[in-house]
Formats: structure tokens, C-alpha cells, sequence
């Protein structure tokens, strides 16, 4: 527990949460490339995938109330990726600024770890600002940026690649 925030694994129950979470980050920002939300189906079906494989899905839970959620997946399908995963985190938009992404990204960066991954992907969809501050405050390089990739709400938008290598001290 952190500031009054809970760091714990996530269950069937916090889907609705997610998927709440998740919608408003599709309908108002850049962040993530999706145009449509999935619905609370489509998480449990992620939230079963990953935590089968006995990756980290996180929330963080402020006076039982969760607000932010973080996961990682395999950075890509190919066996010789088993030691790179991709992370995702978002938070409420209410706690934005409030160090639930730093409280979040630290605890998955050491579950992930734990979890026998070595390198940590960030794909940062619009290149946001914040998301960039927040990785690089929890130790990620810039890794790369691709430049005009997408296209939401009229706008092209690049995508920044960040690592983090959780083998280094």
C-alpha cells in the first residue's frame, strides 16, 4: 500500500472497472489506437489469457475503488520473445496525476521480472507526453519512434517505443 493506494492483482470482479477505465482512454485520447472499446466480454477473456500464463494483471485500488490497471503480454508471438513483454497501463481520468501510474508501473515492473520476463516494451500510442514522463521516471529509454503510423480523430499520430531492461540494476 502506497499513499492510501492498494497494488494488487486483478480479478473477474474489477473487469467492469477496466472496461470502464479502458472506454474513456478509446473515446478521448491517443493513447491507445483503438476507435471502439471492447466490452467487459472481450476483458475477461484477456484477464483469463493473461494471468493463465502467469503474467502480472495489476489494478490499483484507492478506498476500494479501482483506478488504474497495468498488464503485460509477450512483446511478440515468436518463441524467441519469451523474455520480452509489452506493458499496458491506464488510469482513471478522475487520478490522473495523482501517482497511481508510478505506484502501478513500479509493482509491474517487479512482477514482471518475477514472472521471468528480463526486457519490458512500451508502445506508446500518440507519443504522450505523460506516458513517455511516466516511463521514463520508472526507468524506460527511448527506444525509437515511428513516425504518421496512425490516424485518430483526424489526426496522424506516431508511436514511441520505450525498454526497459529489468536485469540491469
Amino acid at each position: 500500500m502506497t499513499g492510501g493506494q492498494t497494488i494488487r492483482p486483478a480479478s473477474s470482479a474489477d473487469i467492469p472497472a477496466i472496461a470502464a477505465i479502458y472506454a474513456h482512454h478509446v473515446e478521448h485520447g491517443t493513447a491507445t489506437f483503438d476507435t471502439e472499446a471492447p466490452d467487459e466480454a472481450v476483458w475477461q477473456d484477456k484477464h483469463r489469457s493473461i494471468t493463465a500464463r502467469g503474467w502480472p494483471f495489476l489494478v490499483c485500488e484507492r478506498d476500494g475503488e479501482t483506478v488504474g490497471y497495468a498488464y503485460v503480454t509477450q512483446f511478440r508471438d515468436r518463441a524467441a520473445y519469451s523474455i520480452t513483454c509489452e506493458n499496458s497501463i491506464y488510469v482513471a481520468a478522475s487520478d490522473v496525476g495523482q501517482g497511481v501510474g508510478t505506484t502501478l508501473l513500479t509493482a509491474l515492473l517487479a512482477a514482471a521480472r518475477d514472472a521471468g520476463f528480463e526486457q519490458v516494451i512500451a508502445v506508446i500510442g500518440g507519443g504522450e507526453p505523460s506516458s513517455v514522463a511516466l516511463h521514463q521516471k520508472c526507468g524506460f529509454a527511448r527506444a525509437g519512434r515511428m513516425r504518421n503510423v496512425g490516424r485518430k480523430f483526424g489526426r496522424k499520430l506516431d508511436t514511441v517505443y520505450m525498454q526497459h531492461d529489468l536485469l540491469a540494476g
